[in-house]
């Protein structure tokens, strides 16, 4: 017996059998090697399964309508016992968490900057097979940007996350993974972390580093926390670091966010003694021969060397390309980029360092007009000086 949605239930009989069939079975379906009958029972049986399917459909949006009457006088309050209950299970999540993993109260204080003693980021921690190593930071007026160099893989991005986590966990109520914690007010955070692009809208991984970048300059203030992972990395190494250095002197400068500026351009170890209110700190390494060991303890100063050899043979790169990129190394080193480069043409033979006159613009300069316009306040301007710099203004077009 089987059953399909053209003819329902049905009892198969194969042709060489087909001459044993009752005369009270109908066929109903001719196949190559069988016949397909139907008899009234079944068909009765076909019925009151069918029916039964609709029946229960039926009942069971009856029961629904009647339970929506008996519960509607009585919505406002369900819903707010289901507020109240939603709330009192994020709290006790919070709780148990906070007991389990030895969680601290964190200080909430009028007084700007963020200190925090053996700091942890609360996810990492959970999935390392190994202890997690603490790291504490401090920020205040005094003390208001980190320079923060170091190896790849050496954790930067993870102090930096965690200090980030640590105060917004802080300002959503929650106790936080840490021995104390002291968390002036913070009116936003901002992250530029990682690397990706955007195929959709069609740009690329330094445009959306460039937008992101941007999003922070324009609307940070001095009450905001601002992370700052490796910007210009996205471009050449001249671009990428004159970006950098005047991204980090605007944050210091013009807007005095407490910021997380993590980079691999030495050369940025330099601002802390050109602009007060900022500070060098580093994640350490130590090479055995061809190995190296991560120590992610945070330390002042700047870092020594980057370790990227070090990284890329871990990362398992050819024994023989790390072999070259370490000649070139020392070439580079030892002679400077643009000597170390072997010549191709007569002209790289006299190429000197890029020129910032030759490089393409995507953002023209200001006209003289703009500048003019800059400059004006019309709130302090009668109608007739209005109309004497309307003519200016025209004659410089």
């Amino acid at each position: 017996m089987g059953f399909n949605q053209v003819h329902g239930f049905y009892i198969q009989v194969s042709r060489g059998q087909s001459h044993l069939v009752p005369s009270h079975y109908v066929r109903r379906q001719t196949l190559k090697n069988a016949e397909r009958y139907i008899i009234p029972e079944l068909k009765a049986h076909e019925d009151k399964v069918l029916n039964s399917k609709s029946k229960a459909l039926a009942l069971e949006k009856k029961l629904w309508d009647e339970l929506f009457d008996l519960l509607l006088p009585h919505l406002e309050q369900l819903q707010n016992a289901a507020s109240a209950l939603s709330e009192l299970d994020v709290l006790a999540n919070l709780a148990e968490r906070a007991d389990t993993l030895n969680y601290c109260r964190p200080e909430l204080v009028e007084q700007p900057g963020i200190e925090i003693s053996a700091g942890r980021h609360p996810v990492v921690e959970q999935v390392l097979n190994e202890p997690f190593i603490a790291n504490p930071i401090a920020l205040h007026q005094d003390r208001r940007m980190l320079i923060i160099t170091g190896p790849n893989m050496g954790g930067k991005s993870t102090y930096m996350r965690q200090t980030a986590l640590i105060a917004l966990l802080a300002h959503v109520g929650s106790f936080v993974p840490a021995d104390a914690v002291k968390i002036g007010p913070l009116d936003r955070i901002f992250t530029r972390i990682g690397a990706s692009d955007d195929l959709a809208s069609g740009r690329s991984t330094f445009m959306v580093e460039m937008t992101e970048t941007a999003n922070i300059l324009h609307n940070a203030t001095k009450h905001s926390l601002v992370l700052m992972d490796e910007i210009g990395r996205g471009t050449s190494t001249y671009d990428g670091l004159s970006l950098a250095w005047a991204s980090a002197e605007w944050l210091a400068e013009k807007i005095a966010a407490m910021t997380l500026f993590a980079t691999h351009y030495f050369e940025l170890t330099e601002l802390p003694s050109l602009i007060d209110g900022l500070a060098n700190v580093h994640l350490d390494a130590v090479e055995h021969g061809d190995e190296i060991a991560f120590m992610h303890a945070v330390q002042e100063g700047a870092a020594s060397k980057s370790y990227g050899l070090a990284v890329a043979s871990l990362a398992g790169v050819p024994k023989p390309v790390i072999k070259r990129a370490k000649f070139k190394l020392q070439q580079l080193e030892a002679s400077g980029h643009q000597q170390a480069i072997e010549p191709q043409s007569t002209a790289a033979k006299t190429s000197t360092a890029p020129r910032v006159e030759n490089q393409l613009s995507l953002i023209p300069e200001p006209s003289e007009v703009e500048d003019a316009l800059a400059r004006i306040n019309p709130d302090e301007m009668t109608p007739r000086q209005a109309l004497d710099e309307l003519y200016r203004l025209k004659a410089l077009l």
